[in-house]
């Protein structure tokens, strides 16, 4: 960030905010928002409580596996949907449906289906972020040099070897691209599992703090979350750009 021909820090734009929010809630034009110090004084008397922590855990444990699943199934199919006319022809329309569907319609079904329990949660939080790691790796397969990929034949390649020596790492700045926007996308799913499904983690502390009118502690909560969101983000981004040497030998 640049301001008056001076470089600026890198946070300096959320520090703008901060202080905005604590302007504007200081104001008190509404109790919904209230000052940004208020909610940073909620925050640290939270973050050691028992509850806190147990939230965290119950919401990491059903983000993490949520991701993996996406991730684990969306990379080998949308690379095979690269490589493959036939099954990319099959199963584009299902994937461009389902990344422009509101996909928080399909969780009653999902509800039916699996029940109440933390196991519908993993599974909305992976609904949520395989089609765009589906696409992303779809992409980076199409725009690979097929010279790459003929040579490796020229020398005996399996299409086992491939797949994991050609197509995945020739791809792989498109892949790292659809997973950081694919765990963006989990974030979400994850909170509205737990709001809609199964009340617990940060869906619990969500609805007890906005039922109390507790406005501080639920906005505490909610930096947390876009916390480690922006957290997972950034540090996806720096492999995208350590993995960018891929794309132009590509």
């Amino acid at each position: 960030m640049t301001a008056f021909g001076y470089k600026l820090p890198a946070l300096s734009s959320l520090l703008v905010w901060a202080l905005l929010w604590e302007i504007f809630g200081q104001l008190d034009v509404t109790f919904f928002i209230p000052p940004f110090s208020d909610v940073l004084v909620a925050l640290f008397i939270m973050l050691p409580t028992p509850a806190f922590i147990n939230a965290l855990s119950i919401t990491a444990w059903a983000f993490g596996v949520g991701v993996f699943f996406s991730l684990i199934i969306g990379i080998p199919v949308g690379i095979l949907m690269g490589k493959s006319r036939i099954l990319d022809e099959l199963l584009l329309p299902w994937v461009n449906i389902f990344i422009s569907a509101p996909l928080t319609a399909l969780v009653p079904v999902l509800m039916v289906l699996f029940g109440f329990g933390t196991k519908t949660v993993i599974i909305t939080t992976a609904l949520f972020a395989i089609w765009i790691v589906i696409l992303n790796a779809r992409t980076g397969v199409r725009q690979i040099n097929r010279s790459l990929v003929e040579m490796a034949h020229s020398f005996g390649a399996s299409p086992l070897d491939a797949f994991f020596k050609i197509y995945f790492w020739a791809a792989l700045p498109e892949i790292l691209g659809g997973v950081r926007i694919g765990i963006i996308r989990a974030v979400k799913g994850v909170i509205i599992g737990q709001l809609l499904i199964s009340i617990v983690g940060f869906g619990a502390l969500f609805e007890l703090y906005s039922s109390k009118f507790l406005m501080a502690e639920f906005w505490a909560v909610l930096l947390v979350l876009f916390g480690l969101a922006f957290t997972l983000s950034e540090f996806l981004a720096y492999l995208e750009r350590k993995v960018a040497y891929y794309a132009a030998a590509r």
